[in-house]
């Protein structure tokens, strides 16, 4: 299974690789004609999920990106509190977890040695607990008390690309069978929201047709040793792994933050020297979206007159945004929550050529590993 399959290195090819990934993580488990979702390997009772108060997402790098946008997934359509913590901290906070919630633990490998440990904590003290995992019947599958497996092949690489979308769509999926089980969600909108996932796979595609457009951004940037990446709402964990992803592969300094706080402190870095990376998409179908987005333009603004090279990534079709930005990569339209699975494909590509550009080592980043069982 580890071959290259004529690309240059296993992280582009495992980028390109993200459509076949969502569509086997996403359409056995869904029926578009009944608006049902199916998680038979979830093996908590409807009366627990029924009675459940909160959930806790427990996770580490990559992983946790993908659970703190889960955890607007899950609030938005379930309306039920969502905590989400480090996998390597969360034993040192006593965490007040017990009977009545279910903690999450995701590890592209299933063998994480704190997420590992994570779970143990939280099913000490009484929380029923779900994995995610790449890898079947990983340490974490076995002795969790369901599982949900993303579908997206091996990934060799050690920065995470497709193991990340499939996350995003396994709590995505996640969301809407609790929605389902607690009346949260009518036949109709689980039908429409089936739908969208299942054309999820052909968005990603369109977007990997622009990978020769985020090459030559790459050209332009692959020499500045500072980026700033910002996001708001579920988009700030895009934001954040965009970051992660050019700190694995090229060696950048490159930050996270949500766009909202760029004021309290991170818009003293902003100058001519430092390109700022904003998300800035927009579903016009959602007014809270639509706020977001006018915020975003407001802030762009006000980078640029601060001298910043702005690279935005936004909604299909915005001129406004084109006219803008001084980059602009655009993904196709989709609802608010699942955004996000589609922004974090220009930025891994983005990540990808830079690293290029500098002649590293892009499967195999110094100093790290693909599983880390050792804390």
């Amino acid at each position: 299974m580890a071959d290259k399959g004529g690309f240059p290195h296993f992280m582009i090819k495992e980028i390109f690789e993200q459509p076949e990934g969502l569509r086997k993580t996403i359409a056995p488990r869904v029926s578009l004609e009944d608006g049902v979702v199916r998680l038979d390997t979830v093996h908590i009772s409807a009366e627990e999920l029924r009675a459940l108060r909160r959930i806790n997402i427990v996770a580490s790098g990559t992983s946790r990106h993908a659970g703190m946008a889960g955890q607007y997934m899950i609030q938005e359509l379930v309306n039920l509190p969502v905590d989400v913590d480090y996998a390597s901290e969360f034993e040192y906070r006593n965490p007040l977890i017990g009977p009545g919630e279910i903690t999450i633990v995701i590890t592209q490998s299933g063998e994480t040695a704190d997420t590992t440990a994570a779970q143990r904590e939280a099913k000490a003290k009484g929380s029923r607990t779900i994995a995610i995992s790449n890898v079947v019947d990983s340490t974490i599958a076995r002795e969790a008390d369901g599982v949900l497996y993303t579908h997206a092949g091996p990934e060799i690489s050690i920065a995470s690309t497709k193991a990340f979308t499939a996350q995003m769509a396994v709590l995505f999926l996640f969301a809407l069978y609790l929605g389902q089980v607690r009346g949260k969600l009518g036949k109709e909108q689980r039908k429409q929201y089936i739908r969208e996932l299942l054309d999820l796979p052909g968005k990603v595609e369109t977007i990997l047709q622009s990978a020769a457009d985020c090459e030559q951004m790459a050209a332009k940037f692959y020499k500045n040793d500072d980026f700033l990446y910002m996001g708001r709402a579920a988009h700030y964990p895009i934001a954040m792994d965009g970051a992660l992803k050019l700190k694995e592969t090229s060696y950048i300094h490159a930050e996270g933050y949500p766009t909202g706080e760029s004021k309290h402190g991170p818009i003293a870095m902003i100058d001519e020297n430092l390109p700022v990376v904003i998300i800035a998409t927009c579903d016009r179908n959602d007014p809270g979206s639509v706020l977001r987005y006018e915020k975003n333009i407001s802030n762009i603004r006000g980078f640029k007159q601060q001298g910043a090279r702005v690279i935005a990534i936004g909604t299909a079709g915005d001129e406004q945004l084109r006219g803008l930005a001084d980059h602009t990569i655009f993904v196709p339209e989709a609802p608010e929550l699942l955004l996000p699975i589609l922004e974090i494909v220009p930025l891994q590509l983005f990540a990808y050529y830079v690293a290029v550009r500098r002649g590293l080592d892009v499967d195999r980043p110094r100093n790290l590993v693909k599983s880390v069982t050792l804390e």
